[in-house]
């Protein structure tokens, strides 16, 4: 493997002999060469062995899936895996959370992550942590960057934690309308790919999450980074906030939980495009007792995904692109071990083919990247040379995908990813995770039965 970096590094790399996906939903080639060198594909198949230089490095791949590299829409690079809204919130100064998102980033390219998108993050690192990307500090997968969610009062998922004015971790609180246009041309300013926008939060003694933003608020949003050539992302976690949310303008929606046919209808009308992002529900409903998740919410998560599905379903077939994201950045979703995840849900919930799943993690994730269709996502000459190969057939089964030890090479901008080293590990830092004195109360009675 280390040949093949060096030789990727000063110029060509042949792959001979796999079996091609090419992300478009076309069914797979086999015996298929394809030429790269740094940062774009040179030709697929029988003109391939023919353009290469006397000095291409040659990689037999026969009996391999060559592939796009994975897009993952919606990971929280900066978060640095917390357990909890106040370990995200209080327990993650600046300068730890820098370093952590710089120590966890080239965990995706080793999961076969090539790009992602990272709508929101603490302290607003993550332009800084994508120029660092770019420009060789940091090793990591393309990457997209939005700032602070934008907030109302009322709040978002963390409820009571996020404070009524002001910014603390991912949250800045917009007080009027003023606000909310300076800070989204502020944004913009400062580097941001995106405006994320909570549109839903949590509200106490409220079931689910509830619409927090008026139509003219979230318009203002809109109408201010779309001005400036910036798309609006939205998290929504509701059918009404979907509806909203589509015929404000927004370009991405995140969730679009219980989405109905108005939902969908406004979906079609507008062209945004949707990230349902299961994989979170996915993962406490089926496996978050094996680490000692709260089981209260697991039929909850499980009727989500089931109530949202058949819609989503309904607005794939409506032509409404499906992006695939993982939500990685929680003790749930640890990074470089769920990206792939989301798919398996698109198949199994969905009824998705393998191929149509596969598509919507690498073509259409070129949404996310704010990439032209067919230049990123794709096997295809003149695309950017993202690729992966597979040890495995994903287009029968989209499993394979998810299990690291499958894959033999990682190719980002036409350089091979070193996937012989050891997977990072670190110890804990100080203050990093709330210390709690019991699990329980220590009462008399407990003591004394």
């Amino acid at each position: 493997m280390e040949e093949h970096s060096q030789g990727a590094g000063r110029g060509q790399v042949l792959l001979v002999g796999g079996t091609v996906i090419d992300g478009t939903g076309a069914p797979p080639a086999p015996g298929t060469d394809v030429l790269l060198e740094p940062d774009r594909i040179v030709a697929v198949g029988p003109g391939a062995a023919g353009a290469a230089r006397a000095d291409a490095v040659r990689v037999e791949v026969g009996g391999l899936t060559v592939m796009p590299g994975l897009i993952d829409a919606h990971c929280h690079i900066t978060f640095g895996e917390p357990a909890s809204n106040d370990e995200l919130f209080f327990h993650r100064p600046r300068s730890a959370a820098m370093l952590l998102a710089a120590f966890n980033v080239p965990k995706l390219l080793r999961a076969g992550v090539t790009g992602f998108l990272d709508a929101d993050c603490i302290f607003d690192l993550g332009p800084a942590l994508r120029d660092g990307i770019e420009a060789g500090i940091v090793e990591g997968p393309r990457m997209a960057s939005g700032m602070n969610a934008l907030l109302t009062a009322a709040g978002g998922t963390a409820g009571r934690l996020i404070p009524d004015t002001g910014t603390l971790g991912y949250a800045h609180v917009m007080g009027d309308r003023d606000e909310i246009v300076r800070t989204t041309r502020q944004q913009v300013k400062y580097g941001a790919d995106w405006i994320k926008v909570h549109v839903t939060g949590s509200l106490p003694n409220r079931r689910g999450e509830l619409t927090v933003w008026s139509a003219d608020e979230l318009r203002a949003v809109t109408d201010t980074a779309h001005a400036l050539d910036t798309p609006v992302v939205a998290h929504c976690r509701s059918a009404e906030s979907t509806l909203l949310a589509a015929r404000c303008g927004v370009d991405l929606v995140l969730h679009a939980s219980f989405v109905d046919e108005a939902g969908v209808e406004a979906l079609v009308e507008s062209g945004a495009a949707v990230a349902p992002t299961f994989t979170f529900l996915a993962n406490l409903a089926d496996h978050g007792a094996a680490v000692g998740a709260m089981s209260t919410q697991v039929d909850l998560f499980r009727g989500e995904i089931r109530a949202t599905a058949e819609m989503l379903r309904t607005a794939y077939d409506a032509g409404v692109p499906l992006l695939c994201g993982s939500e990685s950045g929680f003790s749930l979703t640890p990074y470089g071990h769920w990206h792939a995840r989301e798919m398996e849900v698109l198949v199994d919930a969905l009824d998705l083919s393998p191929l149509e799943a596969i598509s919507c993690a690498t073509r259409n994730g070129a949404i996310a990247l704010r990439r032209p269709l067919d230049s990123i996502g794709v096997v295809a000459d003149g695309a950017v040379a993202d690729l992966i190969v597979v040890d495995g057939d994903p287009a029968n089964d989209v499993r394979v995908l998810g299990d690291r030890r499958r894959l033999r090479h990682v190719f980002s901008r036409g350089r091979a990813v070193d996937l012989d080293r050891p997977w990072p590990e670190r110890q804990p830092l100080a203050g990093e995770r709330v210390g709690v004195w019991s699990e329980r109360l220590l009462t008399w009675d407990l003591v004394n039965p």
